[in-house]
């Protein structure tokens, strides 16, 4: 498979810019691989598609406001920090990027909030635009998070041009949310709602939780024709023994075992037993999958509607089939579904 194979023609006005107004009442489009049928449904009509003892896994990890402004010292020049991962609590060093990264070089303070309470200090470059940080804060480890989360602001991605709303730090998180690491939230979870959840639990359906906390490299582009050439980035994960149990349980009665989107299918295929069990597991993960991919551990997939040439895409076409997976795009295209993070939902079974 090469990397032209993911292209189409994606009109602009279907990257969503707002989520649905209820969560559960985002469209869903459910594709049978062996009936090889596309049918058209409300994502509360997920409930039809399991029954009792299936297993449904999200992914728990919860975003954190990751996105900050600043200002340089002695020029006062505006500057965006987003955060992607604490490399140090005690020194209190950060792996970011910023933006624009030309004015950005070692040994410059940058000064954030009103009191300037809060100030950073670049000590490396790591990428053209990636750089480290040590933050100095006058003030314990807990009132240092604290000052992040009220001066961050929620990392919707860069396709939403409009400024963050309040809703927004709601709406940009998922109901399963627990475990903060992530800089993007894992979107197929988003269009659960509490009350979805419960009539599931009701059927007898079982959840079970993975925690893999999505990077910027999640969405990063692929600059190679070739995909065996593409590296992902490394993200942190982690499978409890409580969830490989469930999931095992499910594979054992030959029930649906679903991955609540990419993420989640990726830390299940990232940590599989040689009898094709799912083992717990903590630790990273750079797994790229891409067709032809034979999965191991779940048997249906929820998933949004990616841009093109998206690994996101690769993945959804390595289990739905790329031929399938083209036409159901074509299909969303025609019927306007909304695409990315904010879009509709895809059940593919």
């Amino acid at each position: 498979m090469k990397l032209s194979h993911y292209n189409f023609e994606l009109p602009p006005e279907l990257l969503a810019e707002y989520p649905a107004e209820n969560r559960d009442e985002s469209r869903l489009m459910v594709l049978d691989r062996k009936a090889r049928t596309i049918e058209h449904k409300l994502f509360k009509d997920l409930i039809d598609y399991f029954e009792e003892d299936d297993v449904l896994v999200t992914n728990n990890t919860k975003v954190f406001p990751a996105r900050l402004f600043g200002n340089k010292e002695k020029t006062g020049a505006r500057i965006e920090v987003f955060l992607l991962r604490e490399l140090n609590s005690e020194t209190r060093l950060w792996d970011v990027l910023v933006d624009p990264a030309r004015k950005i070089r070692i040994g410059n303070k940058l000064y954030f909030g009103d009191d300037e309470t809060l100030v950073a200090e670049v000590i490396d470059n790591t990428t053209s635009r990636g750089r480290t940080l040590r933050f100095l804060f006058d003030g314990s480890y807990e009132e240092f998070r604290n000052k992040l989360t009220e001066l961050g602001e929620t990392p919707l991605p860069k396709y939403i041009k409009r400024d963050v709303e309040p809703e927004d730090a709601e709406r940009y998180q998922t109901i399963f949310a627990k475990v903060e690491g992530a800089v993007a939230a894992p979107t197929a979870g988003l269009h659960f709602s509490k009350h979805l959840l419960k009539r599931l639990e009701i059927k007898g359906v079982n959840m079970a939780e993975v925690t893999l906390h999505v990077g910027l490299g999640t969405f990063s582009s692929v600059e190679v024709e070739d995909l065996s050439k593409h590296k992902m980035d490394s993200e942190e994960m982690s499978i409890s023994q409580e969830t490989a149990d469930i999931v095992n349980a499910g594979l054992e009665r030959k029930k649906r075992v679903c991955a609540v989107g990419t993420t989640a299918m990726r830390a299940l295929e990232s940590s599989v037993s040689s009898n094709f069990r799912l083992n717990p597991y903590s630790g990273w993960t750079n797994k790229f999958i891409f067709p032809p991919y034979d999965f191991s551990i779940a048997n249906a997939m929820i998933t949004n509607f990616h841009t093109p040439k998206s690994t996101l895409m690769m993945m959804a076409a390595a289990f739905a089939g790329h031929d399938f997976l083209k036409e159901a795009y074509a299909e969303a295209i025609k019927e306007k579904y909304n695409f990315y993070s904010y879009g509709d939902a895809m059940l593919i079974i």
